[in-house]
């Protein structure tokens, strides 16, 4: 068994702990100096393809390679060409060296790098490829992550290639777009579970009624892309496929009302276009109408939505009376409903008129965003 980390974005971490105690796989909140947010768990090949096939919050898995004390740059690359390179990379093969150096001797990140790329070469026989990487291209090199910390050194290959928000379903965007592990996350924080009626009125191009459908009808979220994994020499192709098989076992074929509407109808075509792809098309009602017309059922169920602020999309002067009516189309439509709204302004948050009983914090596009939880009046 190895040591593995599911890297979260801000805010998520909990959430993904939560996907990966669902999972089977006996999560441990990990907050070690100079990593980004993430969880850590134990497995090998089973594990490792089980959670970037089924986790909707994490960005990616990385998986550990060993770690030791190097303050000279000719014990890093003797120790470095010790590890186990050959499970994961093949001679000569493209690799991408993401270095970070804190209060160490080897401070340096290009120089380890360059020690580290030397060390695989030594190791596989033939020298490494050292490329840039790129987070959202679909077609990613191996990425081997190094941190020097206290002349403590750690090397980590990602497992999942491109970040795990990239379903593969989504390809036309409206303004301001959620990634898809922070629709997740939200649908999650916001206690949906796929049970009840959904409803987003401001849904641009559909990602939030999208991750929906794919919870209400238990679709795993990596069904439809690659995996850097794929190209490792001990890939079990058998073992992947029989992982999958699982996974398609427990699709759903029905769900509950899941509506999606914007104002928009450029961007409610793109949020067909992106159901379609995700397999969840005839899931989802979508409809070109104004916050105002929205007429959910009558059975509660949950509204979570990401309003235009003004920080992405317009002035929060602008926004004010916007806010006031959708407070109103809720206390109206929605009595009993359990609402979470995603804003990066209290005081539009205030407009809506409605008394929060929970608030998470996030980042959505390099904004600190609050998502606002509260039950609606009136049933």
């Amino acid at each position: 068994m190895s040591e593995l980390f599911a890297v979260s974005a801000p805010g998520l971490a909990q959430f993904t702990a939560a996907e990966l105690a669902a999972l089977g796989l006996k999560p441990s909140i990990s907050a070690a100096l100079g990593e980004e947010g993430g969880v850590t768990f134990q497995g090998g090949q089973p594990e490792i393809y089980l959670a970037n096939l089924h986790l909707r919050t994490a960005s990616r898995v990385l998986l550990r390679l060993g770690d030791f004390y190097a303050a000279a740059f000719s014990e890093l690359r003797k120790k470095a060409s010790r590890l186990p390179w050959e499970t994961t990379l093949r001679p000569g093969q493209s690799v991408a060296l993401r270095v970070t150096c804190h209060q160490s001797k080897l401070y340096h990140s290009g120089a380890v790098a360059e020690r580290v790329a030397g060390a695989i070469g030594d190791r596989l026989g033939k020298p490494a490829q050292v490329v840039r990487f790129d987070e959202d291209d679909a077609e990613t090199p191996a990425l081997v992550i190094v941190r020097l910390v206290n002349n403590q050194c750690s090397f980590s290959l990602d497992t999942s290639g491109a970040h795990l928000h990239r379903r593969g379903y989504r390809q036309a965007v409206a303004k301001a777009p959620l990634r898809e592990t922070l629709a997740a996350g939200l649908l999650m924080a916001a206690g949906y579970t796929g049970e009840t009626p959904f409803l987003d009125p401001f849904c641009g191009s559909g990602t939030l009624p999208i991750e929906a459908a794919m919870i209400a009808r238990r679709m795993a979220p990596g069904r439809l892309r690659r995996f850097a994994f794929m190209d490792w020499p001990d890939f079990d192709l058998n073992l992947w496929k029989e992982t999958v098989q699982n996974a398609e076992a427990q699709i759903r074929t029905g769900n509950p009302l899941i509506q999606g509407s914007d104002r928009d109808a450029g961007a409610i075509q793109m949020a067909r276009a992106n159901a379609d792809r995700a397999g969840v098309l005839e899931s989802i009602e979508f409809s070109h109408q104004a916050v105002s017309a929205i007429h959910p059922p009558a059975v509660p169920g949950f509204v979570v939505t990401n309003p235009p602020y003004g920080v992405r999309v317009r002035s929060a002067h602008d926004l004010r009376n916007l806010y006031e009516q959708f407070g109103k189309v809720l206390r109206l439509n929605c009595p009993g409903w359990q609402a979470a709204i995603l804003c990066s302004d209290n005081i539009l948050l205030g407009h809506i008129g409605l008394t929060y009983n929970q608030h998470f914090s996030f980042n959505n596009g390099g904004i600190q965003v609050h998502l606002a939880c509260a039950k609606v009046p009136g049933a």
